[in-house]
């Protein structure tokens, strides 16, 4: 018989089995992952300078160089067990490869921009697969085509191209740090949306690593595999690559404005202009419609509209459209600019004027806010009454603002099955709801989200219902989330982004990876998702 001392030690023993055995199992699939790196790698391109692991001293400035969101970037904020920078195609192979030989899910991050943190965090033991590395741009002007590595930032593409040619562009975001992999297969706008329509509907081609690890292009990847990696999200199917791009022309001088209305000044006729044509007006014009909340000259609250425009096009011609249009914006001759395109990409982005096109090659930005983000469409004209509404729940959340971006143009003779994204044809515009803060306990970060949600109920009359539309590249966990990934969980937030293609991205999903491999909070579901994912664990 023991004593009892004796079965208090064992009893300890037991119990400290039980505390540390989820680490004794994450450090053995830790080093059950290396060691498949190591044998599954080509020598040729070495694979260990790519590898940091949680007690290498690089780990933590690799993982925090591109968390854009603070709000993942804190102590209780879970790590991944390894993080590679793949340097190699092949790494990214080996990295696919072993991960799921060993049961880890991996995340994929390009650039950091998403805003709920799906490409480096998860709640499951899981590695990160950085593709900041592979970054290469080729433009070839005579073709009209380049090709970008998904790590290569918009910033380093619109240089790379007009280095090239100086009557080239190309539609995509406005954000030079944002980087193409995510960018591009969550959707992709920009400024020249209206005129070419979104990034996706000028990509060529693709390369993808499938989850058995293959290199696919579009020819061997096969038309329904390219339909959905052009905005339904890259990586719930694989790891993006690369991706081959069409060009298309600017004219050698665009004009740009900048200005603010305040509601004193006639913001609200400016608004109701706005919003009932813009969406008619030359597809050379686009005009971006932001509201906040802001300070009087009595010092009371009031509202204000920033209204930041890209013609591409002369100055004289702008300020007709203008003046025919929407009168009550009263622009200026001296508020407008005239420049090339680059500078507008400089313009558009932030930049003091004069800026050398180089500053888009910096990867780094001004500052890393908190922040969250929600999105919505608007099919209807907003009534007068509407507006003033509006005006009224923005000054009483007064931190968020909303920003709103006009569609019609090329956007509306696109069909909206061409793509997963199907927001086209009948929409006036996209709003994103915009909340950033400085410091970061929870419950200021609950408090900031809670008037997001508070300005996004507000909105509820004037948007899009059943289903109530949302953007992919908008992350927002508050639409929907899968903690099982089932077909029904998947649907909730499926139907918002994606409409009725959503069906056919599960199609998609189930013949490509039946096992469910590539997946994360709002990932697409197979039709056996649930219960593959059961099996797993």
């Amino acid at each position: 018989m023991w004593s009892s001392s004796s079965s208090s030690s064992t009893l300890t023993f037991f119990s400290l089995i039980l505390i540390f055995s989820p680490l004794i199992s994450s450090v053995s699939v830790q080093q059950s992952f290396l060691q498949c790196l190591t044998t599954t790698s080509q020598p040729q391109f070495p694979i260990s300078d790519a590898i940091f692991t949680t007690n290498n001293s690089f780990f933590l400035p690799v993982l925090n160089s591109y968390i854009r969101n603070l709000r993942f970037q804190t102590p209780t904020t879970p790590k991944p067990l390894v993080i590679v920078t793949a340097k190699h195609q092949s790494h990214v192979q080996s990295t696919v490869v072993c991960a799921k030989r060993v049961g880890l899910q991996i995340r994929i991050r390009s650039g950091g921009h998403d805003y709920e943190g799906f490409s480096y965090v998860s709640q499951q033991p899981f590695i990160i697969l950085d593709l900041f590395n592979l970054r290469a741009i080729r433009v070839n002007i005579a073709k009209g085509t380049a090709r970008v590595q998904a790590g290569a930032t918009l910033g380093e593409l619109y240089y790379a191209i007009a280095n090239k040619s100086n009557l080239h562009g190309f539609p995509g975001g406005v954000c030079p740090t944002v980087a193409t992999g995510g960018h591009f297969s969550g959707g992709g706008y920009g400024n020249l949306i209206r005129k070419f329509g979104l990034t996706i509907d000028n990509i060529l081609d693709a390369q993808i690593v499938n989850a058995d690890g293959k290199i696919l292009n579009r020819q061997t990847m096969g038309e329904d595999l390219f339909w959905a990696i052009r905005g339904g999200g890259g990586g719930s199917f694989g790891v993006i690559l690369s991706w081959k791009i069409n060009l298309v022309p600017v004219p050698s001088t665009v004009t740009v404005f900048d200005v603010e209305r305040k509601i004193e000044d006639g913001a609200t006729d400016v608004v109701w202009q706005w919003q009932n044509v813009m969406d008619k007006l030359d597809e050379n014009l686009f005009i971006r419609l932001m509201l906040h909340s802001s300070k009087g000259k009595n010092g009371q609250k009031t509202g204000k509209a920033t209204l930041v425009a890209l013609f591409l096009g002369p100055v004289e011609k702008l300020m007709q459209i203008i003046n025919q249009n929407i009168p009550s914006l009263k622009l200026q001759r001296q508020e407008c600019f005239e420049m090339s395109w680059i500078q507008s990409v400089l313009f558009w982005a932030n930049f003091p004027n004069g800026t050398a096109p180089e500053a888009l090659l910096s990867r780094k930005i001004s500052s890393t806010p908190f922040l969250k983000r929600k999105s919505d469409y608007v099919r209807e004209p907003i009534s007068r009454e509407g507006i003033e509404a509006i005006w009224k729940a923005i000054m009483e959340v007064e931190e968020v603002g909303l920003t709103w971006n006009p569609y019609g143009g090329k956007m509306s003779q696109i069909s909206e099955t061409e793509t997963p994204f199907p927001h086209r044809a009948g929409v006036k515009f996209k709003i994103q709801y915009s909340s950033n803060w400085k410091e970061g306990g929870d419950q200021e970060a609950q408090e900031e989200m809670e008037l997001a949600r508070r300005l996004y109920e507000a909105m509820t009359p004037y948007v899009t219902k059943n289903p109530r539309e949302a953007f992919l590249n908008y992350r927002d966990i508050d639409v929907g989330i899968s903690s099982h990934w089932s077909l029904e969980e998947g649907r909730v937030y499926g139907e918002k982004y994606f409409k009725g293609n959503f069906e056919r991205l599960v199609n998609v999903k189930t013949e490509v990876n039946p096992q469910n491999f590539f997946r994360n909070e709002q990932s697409i579901p197979t039709r056996r998702s649930s219960l593959l994912v059961n099996e797993q664990r």
